[in-house]
């Protein structure tokens, strides 16, 4: 169920009897010279809406504009600042559990907002006013895209290349498949990341002068179908688990005995 295509009746039977929310988050910002700017939440909103649709959960719009200055030198890509995305995401996750949302999955499919939306949810947990979780659609299936590709890449790589072949492949630039591989970086190994234990780097571009990592020609519409059917599997069972839990058990455990003052005079 897509919130935003519902009337508020409609939405009112849902919140009576379910209290789970899939929220969309991606980015808009460079995935080098075959992929749009819109890599991110594309990904996110169509593995979302494909679980909610599937376990009969609802669907919030899509959150486009993520954590991404690490990309600023590229053109067009926009980004909002750490402190601000947090503000943002916890002031409509509070306003959910206002009509009764008490569990929410943050589909993400942007890396940099990963710390975030986790941040979020510990100060939504803490306040018990939510159970609320970031679920990042790679990471919840590592072993089969290890399979797939030899140089997967963190960005831009042949696993964003298939699903967006996938969901859109009248986005990709068939044609530059091999220019993003050859202008990027094929394996971030490879990369001067580390001086003398340090980090040696903050942007993309300090990387990679396409913005871009891994091999995009290993990329298929065939491999993008298996990795969207996966993930959207393991996002469907996490959706299942999460609405089967009583909610008190989702939130934090009490202090241990003996109770802080407990033998106080």
């Amino acid at each position: 169920m897509y919130l935003a295509d519902r009337t508020w009746p409609e939405l009112g039977d849902y919140v009576a009897e379910e209290s789970v929310a899939v929220v969309p988050l991606g980015s808009t910002e460079q995935h080098g010279p075959h992929l749009p700017l819109a890599t991110d939440h594309l990904i996110a909103e169509a593995l979302a809406r494909e679980a909610a649709d599937r376990g009969g959960y609802l669907c919030t719009p899509t959150v486009n504009v993520g954590v991404s200055p690490h990309h600023k030198q590229f053109h067009g890509t926009m980004w909002v600042d750490p402190p601000a995305f947090r503000d943002y995401v916890e002031s409509f996750s509070r306003n959910l559990s206002y009509h009764g949302i008490d569990r929410i999955v943050y589909v993400n499919a942007h890396g940099g907002n990963m710390e975030h939306l986790r941040e979020v949810g510990r100060r939504l947990r803490e306040d018990e006013v939510a159970f609320a979780v970031e679920w990042m659609w790679d990471e919840s299936i590592p072993t089969l895209v290890s399979d797939l590709f030899e140089h997967n890449g963190p960005h831009g790589g042949p696993k964003e290349t298939a699903m967006i072949m996938h969901i859109a492949p009248e986005l990709v630039r068939e044609g530059k498949l091999e220019d993003a591989r050859d202008g990027g970086l094929v394996e971030l190994s490879d990369g001067d990341l580390f001086v003398h234990g340090a980090r040696n780097y903050y942007d993309a571009i300090d990387n990679t002068e396409n913005g871009v990592l891994g091999d995009q020609t290993d990329a298929t519409p065939e491999k993008g179908e298996r990795l969207f059917d996966a993930a959207t599997d393991q996002l469907v069972n996490l959706l299942d688990w999460i609405d089967e839990k009583p909610f008190p058990d989702l939130m934090a455990k009490p202090h241990v005995d003996p109770q802080p003052g407990s033998r106080r005079s």
